[in-house]
């Protein structure tokens, strides 16, 4: 069994997909594998997707069980068998050389490793000034003021472990929002997290899916859930696990 399953969701990535195969090959040393998850079949990422040849790991497609970027991670989850998955987006090949860092940290007994592109070593380059601003903002609130471990909590790209998407039950359905509900809820519980320098540049080809306005309330949620967890009502706010228990 491979040491790491990554998921990339995708949607009309053909200009992308092989730059990011191509730097798993050359930058990953760890055991892979690359779950490539689709909303439809005439998706032009996957004839490119196919052309990959002596990958030196397993690539697999997978199509959405619905649409949206969202319900691809979902579907990804629910294929994972390795350890740890991270969710690796398809416009972002040049931070494959991190992968490798994050399964170390993930080894050394951390439950989620956040790629962050504010600390040292990190960088954000490009993308809507107000985005940028309010991004900044939030995770420099949680990580001041809810005592978070890290300094970027809401970058997608992160490693998480199988305990984590064995044990606590996803409640966002829209967007990345996931990501930040998981880290809030890891911090809950006092899991291990930990941060890793990433680069985040603003996408040259393909089209961004991102929708800031539509998942801004979704986003929010969670935001207040950390600090309610902190402050408000601190020992109260529980966390869903798929058990049903709440803890």
């Amino acid at each position: 069994m491979n040491d790491l399953d990554i998921i990339i969701p995708v949607y009309n990535e053909g200009e992308n997909i092989l730059d990011v195969l191509e730097a798993f090959k050359k930058e990953v040393r760890t055991s892979i594998r690359a779950l490539i998850v689709y909303d439809f079949d005439e998706d032009n990422t996957l004839p490119v997707a196919r052309k990959a040849k002596d990958t030196g790991f397993e690539v697999r497609f997978i199509k959405n069980k619905s649409k949206g970027v969202h319900n691809a991670i979902m579907t990804g989850f629910e294929e994972v068998t390795a350890p740890a998955t991270i969710v690796f987006p398809a416009d972002e090949a040049y931070n494959a050389g991190i992968v490798d860092t994050m399964y170390e940290k993930f080894k050394e007994g951390n439950e989620m490793v956040v790629a962050s592109r504010f600390i040292k070593g990190g960088s954000m380059t490009g993308g809507p000034f107000f985005k940028s601003i309010l991004v900044r903002l939030a995770s420099f609130i949680l990580k001041q003021f809810a005592g978070f471990s890290v300094s970027d909590a809401t970058y997608g790209l992160r490693l998480t472990s199988k305990k984590v998407l064995d044990s606590i039950e996803i409640e966002s359905t829209a967007g990345w929002t996931y990501a930040i509900e998981l880290l809030v809820k890891c911090h809950r519980l006092r899991w291990k997290v930990v941060e890793v320098p990433a680069a985040w540049v603003r996408r040259e080809k393909g089209k961004s899916r991102f929708n800031l306005k539509k998942w801004l309330p979704l986003y929010a949620r969670w935001f207040f859930y950390a600090l309610a967890t902190s402050y408000l009502r601190k020992g109260q706010e529980t966390v869903k696990l798929k058990s049903g228990v709440r803890i």
